[in-house]
């Protein structure tokens, strides 16, 4: 199984504005399905509450301290070991789609981050992403685009691997 963050960032780490995200850019959304679909995606149940529904096509698996939450086309697991576990099973990539919280206690496990840089400040954000150690992390991929009629702010795609260490 590979473990993969998938991440959207303001230049100032903001993810995320009162459990919405703070811009409109379809071609990350695309990018986000495009690279989900068909596969298992694991979220907090704060960002599930957000999206509303379970995203089609792939395993969705909510993560919630809450032993009673339950809602139809998802997985719930009560903590991040036991959605870990879980995933174990999958032979093949596993999406972290937030938020903040899930974020932080998974990026420790992660091999990929497909991190969507925002060019923009966030001033008024309530989500962060964490600060990467960029001694841990290896820059495959970067595809620089600027805003367009659709997409309101210059945006890069870029693709980190975690570096393996000697010991």
């Amino acid at each position: 199984m590979k473990l993969s963050i998938i991440v959207a960032v303001s230049e100032n780490n903001v993810i995320g504005i009162d459990n919405q995200l703070p811009w409109h850019l379809p071609a990350d959304l695309k990018y986000f399905k495009n690279l989900t679909t068909g596969h298992t995606i694991l979220m907090g149940r704060k960002t599930f509450e957000s999206i509303g529904r379970p995203l089609p096509n792939r395993e969705n698996i909510v993560i919630t301290r809450d032993e009673q939450f339950q809602h139809e086309g998802i997985v719930v697991k009560h903590s991040i070991e036991e959605a870990i576990q879980y995933c174990r099973q999958k032979s093949d990539e596993v999406f972290i789609i937030g938020g903040d919280t899930i974020y932080q206690q998974t990026i420790s496990w992660v091999n990929r981050i497909y991190y969507t840089r925002v060019h923009v400040l966030i001033e008024n954000g309530t989500a962060f992403f964490p600060e990467l150690n960029m001694e841990e992390w290896k820059m495959v991929q970067s595809d620089y685009y600027l805003k367009d009629e659709k997409n309101q702010y210059d945006y890069t795609f870029e693709v980190y691997d975690r570096m393996l260490t000697d010991d």
